[in-house]
């Protein structure tokens, strides 16, 4: 890494000059503009919508997580045009997010709605609660929520689809085979430097694929 950083040499972009020329000049001012402090109407259904959604967070010195969350039918709440109120389902128990959270409450959230390019982004403060009532409005398969994570919105804007147009995301024909992508289990043994898995499954057979709640 030391000797690509030296490469770079004095193509570094270290002032905001350098970045937006870079960019192409500073952003039109309708770009600006979109980003507002409240959610609207038509952006509350897009994120009823949204049943997968990526959620950034970082720790108290910066250091930086995003999590996948998903559910089959979207149960975020929002009581009103500046709340977000999302699910916690069981997992690995690492509660990366949430740890970060307890440091640093900020969040930036990333709504996307299956087979759309377009994704609305959310940024804001969130607190954290294992309130009985309000996790079991959160319920899906008849189990509450394991806690609720309370965000206070900050910045929410829509976001083109560029980048989704770009990957063909949705379009099937594009995917790679499955075959040749590692499986998440040969994946960890080999960053844990264990043998191989050799029990003769077939790869992404998990058993906590059939437990999701």
């Amino acid at each position: 890494m030391e000797s690509t950083m030296t490469a770079l040499g004095t193509h570094h972009i270290t002032t905001l000059g350098e970045l937006e020329a870079a960019l192409g000049g500073p952003p039109y001012p309708g770009i600006i503009e979109k980003c507002t402090a409240t959610t609207t109407p038509l952006v509350r259904e897009f994120i009823r919508q949204a049943r997968f959604f990526v959620l950034a967070t970082a720790d108290a010195d910066g250091n930086c997580d995003s999590s996948p969350r998903g559910d089959l039918t979207s149960v975020v709440q929002m009581p009103d045009d500046k709340t977000l109120i999302l699910p916690d389902r069981p997992g690995n128990r690492r509660g990366d997010t949430y740890r970060n959270i307890l440091a640093n409450p900020h969040v930036g959230i990333l709504f996307i709605v299956p087979g759309l390019e377009e994704v609305v982004r959310v940024n804001g403060t969130a607190t954290l609660t294992t309130d009985p009532e309000l996790c079991g409005e959160l319920s899906l398969k008849g189990k509450p929520a394991q806690l609720a994570m309370i965000v206070q919105i900050e910045e929410v804007f829509t976001h083109c689809a560029r980048a989704m147009l770009r990957a063909k995301l949705w379009e099937p024909e594009s995917w790679v085979d499955h075959g040749d992508v590692p499986p998440l289990l040969d994946m960890l043994h080999e960053q844990l430097g264990l043998p191989g898995p050799d029990d003769g499954k077939p790869a992404r057979t998990e058993e906590y694929r059939e437990f999701l709640y």
